[in-house]
């Protein structure tokens, strides 16, 4: 290997090796690993340099088998790897990086300690406005032209949440740009919530059956099986968030003391029982299925390479496929924790103990699910009139 990327060519090795990929595969991601460390010596590039549109114009440039396209996503393993030996600064978050969007994703990320998931929203709304006004316009900027922008953005989307994403993330960037000097007013005000009936919607659990469908369809003498029925379990039984499922870590079970540490939002800890039937999955798991990984903490884990922990959208990914092919529908990990909400409740628990649960910060979010206990709901509700009973 050639060029500023090939002092890491025994780390890479090795990197890729630990990750799982067979030898076969390795050297071919070596190869292409090769044609661009010389692409990028041949431009006059380092390795600080390796962007989307350095990946691209290299893609463009360089022929390559099918087998072998390269994309910024087919390289994000190259690019994971030079961010976390320190030689390539984290997209959007560069140290040295001084125009606006780089202070502003440095500020949600740092300062307001913002997740990864929702620094990138953010950054998606921020990209967008700051394409039809650039900073260099900002000082100008009217509140009558922010209302504008968001009435015709609202109306080109096509559901509540994504209007919420869009004013929250506009409303954060505009507070930044004040606090940044940028424009003197504070126009963060101009953007209105998106209306909304609170607590109009109903916890949409599904039922026992349903469930006990689902949870068939993991072949359990398989170790993708075993991996799902314990993430499914966990979703159902817990109310687990996905997020939480993706982040549970080996150091979070306490098999002793039978309890369970679950990082919630806001970068809460919580402990919470760990049910014999739920630890014999999560058990049954980690000693016949979980890929040996001794770098990893993390409990679930992808079964193919690169190993490494399961996102969030890949613990949504299990519950979709599982109810597709019990045929209950086709929904996410979302759905389970509202089970396990609307089960508690149907088996006598209080709210109270179901907020305790669900880890809910608000006492409103728990009362929806006072919308599903048909028994109790039955004692307010008045005679029909003229109905004999």
């Amino acid at each position: 290997m050639e060029g500023p990327l090939a002092v890491f060519e025994v780390r890479l090795i090795e990197h890729l090796r630990s990750v799982g990929y067979a030898p076969e595969t390795v050297i071919r991601k070596l190869r292409v690993v090769g044609k661009l460390s010389r692409f990028l010596s041949g431009t006059g590039r380092s390795v600080g340099d390796l962007t989307h549109a350095t990946i691209g114009a290299f893609a463009a440039e360089v022929g390559l088998p099918p087998s072998d396209r390269v994309t910024a996503t087919t390289l994000v393993w190259l690019t994971e790897f030079l961010v976390e030996s320190g030689e390539l600064a984290p997209a959007g978050v560069a140290a040295d990086a001084d125009d606006f969007l780089s202070r502003y994703l440095r500020y949600l990320a740092v300062e307001r300690g913002l997740e990864h998931k929702t620094v990138t929203t953010y950054a998606r709304v921020a990209q967008r406005f700051l394409g039809e006004h650039p900073e260099s316009d900002l000082s100008a900027l009217t509140p009558a032209a922010v209302s504008r922008y968001v009435t015709r953005e609202c109306q080109r989307l096509d559901s509540v949440r994504a209007a919420e994403r869009l004013v929250t993330g506009l409303r954060s960037l505009l507070t930044f740009a004040l606090l940044d000097g940028v424009i003197t007013v504070p126009l963060s005000a101009v953007v209105l919530s998106v209306a909304r009936w609170g607590g109009a919607a109903l916890p949409r659990g599904i039922a026992p059956a349903q469930l006990s469908a689902m949870l068939a369809t993991c072949d359990r003498t398989q170790a993708k099986g075993k991996r799902d029925y314990a993430i499914m379990v966990l979703l159902s039984r817990l109310g687990l968030r996905a997020a939480e499922v993706a982040v549970l870590r080996l150091d979070d079970i306490d098999w002793r003391a039978g309890e369970i540490t679950v990082r919630g939002k806001g970068r809460t800890e919580e402990r919470l029982p760990l049910p014999s039937d739920i630890g014999a999955a999560v058990a049954d798991y980690l000693r016949h299925a979980r890929p040996s990984c001794s770098d990893l903490r993390e409990v679930f884990i992808r079964l193919v390479a690169p190993r490494r922990g399961l996102a969030p959208q890949g613990v949504s990914e299990v519950v979709r496929t599982a109810s597709e092919q019990a045929g209950v529908g086709s929904f996410g990990a979302h759905r389970l924790r509202h089970t396990a909400g609307t089960e508690m409740l149907r088996a006598g628990a209080p709210l109270t103990e179901v907020a305790q649960v669900l880890r809910h910060r608000r006492e409103a979010t728990t009362a929806i699910y006072a919308k599903v206990d048909h028994l109790a709901l039955r004692e307010l509700a008045m005679p029909w009139p003229g109905a004999t009973r």
